[in-house]
């Protein structure tokens, strides 16, 4: 712990032992595990199947739709090498996709690439900056690679001998994912099956939905030993007319807002000024220890890396001694951690109904 500045990047770094980081699904959705934070009663060790009983009628859950897409594909140059293309997300013109190649020094701007699986070829425009720049015709040539060719990006710190599996086609993916954009997804989406929607709809829970397209800048570390230095990479997001109307009866009824995931959460606090306001926007929002939240009662999320800007978030909601607190009481009775691991409700203010 660095006493003399509170936002040294090492007092957000903790020891996580590696056999907790999840390197698979839990046998269904909403087996995970959910460690519950509230300012009303003690930390409680629960499934998340049974989150209903710490929830309320009117309560709002805002859950981020995006879709992953097959980002990770591999090309060959017409000299036989391979290339790995990943693609940081689905351009808004198919003339100019950003993606990072692997080896990135062999290509140069202007050769050609295969695919093999698809036959399509595409036309590297320019490298700058660990980036390049491919022309890859139109919209449906490029979902044609991206189908054929692609294969769902999993994290890096899934490690296993037989890497990607079928099973993560369906299960790195949320039930309720629309909108094709992200490179990785949002966990603390991932936990909730139909059935669970249903029975919290049921139950008098709002669900709404929001687009925050997750870019690879989720993995990338704060490498700052100030972390007040970082610098987040732009993500877009979407906000509906209906999502921003239920949002804001909420707001004005003095409803809980409680987002389902950090992507949710930037989204939510990026775009929330008096109101909640409908459109397409961009966001480098940076959440960290001193931040005012405006938008949000509570967080759903999973377990995140040490000195992460994801874990600097959580610390900015319910304190940095708090969540260091959780996370060793999450390690002593070995929660499962990341994106294929256990989960958190944070709700840190009374409900309206509390006393």
């Amino acid at each position: 712990m660095n006493e003399n500045n509170p936002f040294s990047l090492e007092n957000f770094c903790f020891d996580l032992p590696p056999e907790l980081i999840a390197q698979h699904p839990a046998p269904s959705r909403r087996d995970a595990r959910l460690l519950v934070y509230s300012a009303e009663i003690d930390l409680r060790h629960q499934r998340f199947s049974e989150i209903l009983q710490f929830l309320e009628p009117g309560d709002v859950l805002v859950l981020n739709q995006t879709k992953v897409i097959k980002a990770r594909c591999f090309a060959q140059r017409k000299s036989g090498g391979q290339i790995e293309v990943f693609f940081l997300g689905m351009p808004a013109d198919p003339h100019r996709a950003t993606v990072l190649l692997r080896p990135a020094k062999r290509v140069q701007a202007g050769e050609r690439l295969v695919f093999p699986q698809s036959g399509l070829e595409v036309t590297c425009l320019e490298k700058a900056q660990g980036q390049a720049v491919l022309d890859c015709g139109n919209f449906e040539q490029l979902r044609t690679i991206l189908d054929q060719d692609g294969q769902i990006p999993l994290p890096p710190y899934i490690k296993r001998q037989n890497g990607f599996s079928s099973e993560d086609e369906s299960r790195y993916q949320t039930v309720f994912a629309r909108d094709p954009g992200a490179v990785a997804a949002p966990t603390a989406g991932l936990h909730f099956d139909e059935a669970l929607l249903n029975q919290l709809r049921n139950a008098g829970i709002e669900i709404c939905f929001v687009t925050h397209h997750v870019g690879i800048g989720t993995f990338k570390p704060v490498s700052a030993q100030d972390v007040r230095e970082h610098q987040m990479e732009s993500e877009h997001y979407f906000i509906s007319d209906e999502t921003a109307g239920l949002l804001n009866a909420a707001k004005l009824e003095g409803r809980r807002i409680i987002a389902v995931g950090t992507t949710s959460t930037r989204c939510l606090e990026s775009n929330f000024s008096t109101q909640f306001q409908a459109g397409q926007f961009d966001t480098r929002l940076f959440i960290y220890p001193g931040y005012t939240f405006q938008a949000i009662d509570g967080l759903i999320t999973n377990f995140h890396l040490p000195g992460s800007s994801l874990i600097l978030l959580v610390s900015a909601l319910i304190g940095r001694e708090s969540v260091m607190n959780i996370y060793q009481t999450a390690i002593a009775n070995k929660y499962r951690f990341y994106s294929y691991g256990d989960a958190m409700l944070l709700l840190p203010k009374k409900s309206a109904g509390s006393k």
